[in-house]
C-alpha cells in the first residue's frame, strides 16, 4: 500500500511540521513572485562517479558509484538534482531512469506548490528513494534560485553554525590506511570504517598518524553484542566520539541493549530510512544518520531533524559518494545537526559541480541561490 508524505506528517503530529518555503500569491505588490504560464520540465542522464581510492566497508569494495543527474527547468531557471546509487540502496541507474521517465512535471506550472509536487512524485511508485531525492533536490534548488536566496537563509539558518565534517577512511591494509590518513591532514575529525575483523589494526594505524577525534562506522559488521560492548569501551579510550550501525539492522533488541550499556552514542544508518523510523528508534539508538538518498530528499530530511530533536535524539547529516550537488544540498541543513559526514564529493575525481567547501575541516556554505552550486 502506497503511503503519501501527508500520511507521514499526520502520523508524527505537529512535531514533524517543517518550515515552509514562501508560496506565490496573486498580489502585484513589489517583490512578490507570481505563477507564470510556463510548465516544469524534468530531464535526466546517467553518470558514473570515479573514486580516488578503492572504497571498502564491512560488506563490499568498489571503485566507482553509479549515479543519475537531473535538472528541472522553469521560465529560464534551472534546478539541479542527483541520485547516487551505492549497492545497499537497491536502486540502479536503470531503475532510476525508469522511475524518472514516469514523472510528468509538465502538469505543474508553479514550482512553489512544493508539497503537492513531491506528494505526486512519492505516489508514482513505492521505494525509489534516491530517484525521488533527485527530484526533491532539483525542485528546492529551482525555488531557491527563483527567490535568489540560498536555502539555509530561506530556512532562517546561520551558515556560521555549520559543523566540522569528517573525512572517511575505508578499510584497508595498515600502510594504505596511514597514507589515506595523512592525505586527510586538514580535517578536524575522521570517520573510520570497521567491521571486517581488523578493527584494532585499523584504529592503531590511524592513531599512528593523527590524534584527531574519530567517528567509527561498523556497517552492521559486528554480530555479538557483548563483544561489541567491549570494543566500544576500547574505542572510547582511543578518542572515538560515536559508533555508527554496530549491529545488523534487524537486531532491534540487541541494539537497544547495546545502546543502554554503551559509553558512547550509537547512531542508526542502514536501519534508519524514513520519517516514521525516527520515533521507532527512540531508545534503540542514541541518534540517526540522515542521508538525502534514504530520506527522498530535503523535504523529509528537515522533518526528520525536527522529530529527532523533539525526542532528544542526536542528529548526523551524512551522504553517499556524490557530486557537490547532493552534498551541497545536504549541507544547507547542516547548521541544525550535531555531526556531519559530508565528504562524498571529496572522494571522487570527476565532480561536475562546485558548491560547499571544506576549510580547515569546517563546512563553508556560499551565498549562491538554491543549494549553492554551479556546473563546472
Amino acid at each position: 500500500m502506497k503511503t503519501s508524505r501527508r500520511n507521514f506528517v499526520k502520523t508524527l503530529g505537529a512535531a514533524a511540521v517543517a518550515v515552509s518555503l514562501p508560496g506565490p500569491v496573486t498580489s502585484k505588490a513589489p517583490g512578490i513572485i507570481t505563477p507564470k504560464s510556463g510548465r516544469l520540465k524534468l530531464s535526466f542522464w546517467k553518470y558514473n562517479l570515479k573514486l580516488r581510492h578503492t572504497f571498502t566497508v564491512a560488506e563490499y569494495s568498489r571503485n566507482s558509484t553509479p549515479d543519475v543527474l537531473c535538472k528541472i527547468e522553469y521560465e529560464g531557471y534551472t534546478g539541479y538534482g542527483e541520485a547516487s546509487l551505492p549497492p545497499y540502496l537497491g536502486e540502479t541507474q536503470d531503475s532510476v531512469v525508469k522511475f524518472l521517465s514516469k514523472v510528468d512535471l509538465s502538469q505543474f506550472n508553479d514550482p512553489f506548490r512544493r508539497e503537492e509536487i513531491l506528494d505526486y512524485v512519492a505516489n508514482i511508485a513505492e521505494h525509489n528513494r534516491a530517484a525521488k531525492a533527485s527530484v526533491d533536490i532539483a525542485l528546492h534548488d529551482l525555488v531557491g534560485k527563483m527567490l535568489n536566496q540560498p536555502l539555509y537563509r530561506i530556512w532562517g539558518l546561520s551558515k556560521e553554525k555549520t559543523p566540522y565534517t569528517s573525512f572517511t577512511i575505508g578499510i584497508d591494509k595498515p600502510d594504505v590506511v596511514k597514507m589515506k590518513t595523512k592525505e586527510a591532514a586538514g580535517f578536524r575529525v575522521l570517520k573510520v570504517k570497521l567491521g571486517r575483523g581488523n578493527d584494532k589494526e585499523m584504529i592503531n594505524a590511524v592513531r599512528s598518524v593523527t590524534d584527531v577525534p574519530l567517528y567509527v562506522d561498523v556497517n552492521q559488521g559486528w554480530t555479538d553484542r557483548k563483544k561489541a560492548l567491549d570494543m566500544i569501551y576500547w574505542l572510547k579510550e582511543q578518542g572515538v566520539i560515536f559508533v555508527e550501525q554496530p549491529l545488523p539492522k534487524e537486531r532491534i533488541d540487541d541494539m537497544a541493549w547495546l545502546t543502554a550499556h554503551s559509553p558512547l552514542p550509537t547512531m542508526a544508518d542502514e536501519a534508519f530510512q524514513r520519517l516514521p523510523d525516527v520515533a521507532r528508534f527512540k531508545d534503540v539508538y542514541s541518534g540517526i544518520n540522515i542521508k538525502l538518498m534514504k530520506s527522498t530528499g530535503l523535504f523529509e530530511a528537515k522533518k526528520m531533524i525536527t522529530v529527532a530533536r523533539a525526542l532528544d535524539m542526536k542528529v548526523m547529516m551524512g551522504c553517499m559518494t556524490e557530486t557537490s550537488c547532493a552534498v551541497s544540498a545536504a549541507a544547507q541543513l547542516s547548521p541544525l545537526v550535531d555531526w556531519a559526514d559530508l565528504d562524498g564529493n571529496l572522494l571522487i575525481t570527476n565532480d561536475v559541480y562546485e558548491g560547499v567547501k571544506v576549510v580547515d575541516g569546517k563546512l563553508v556554505l556560499n551565498d549562491l541561490p538554491g543549494i549553492g552550486i554551479k556546473p563546472v
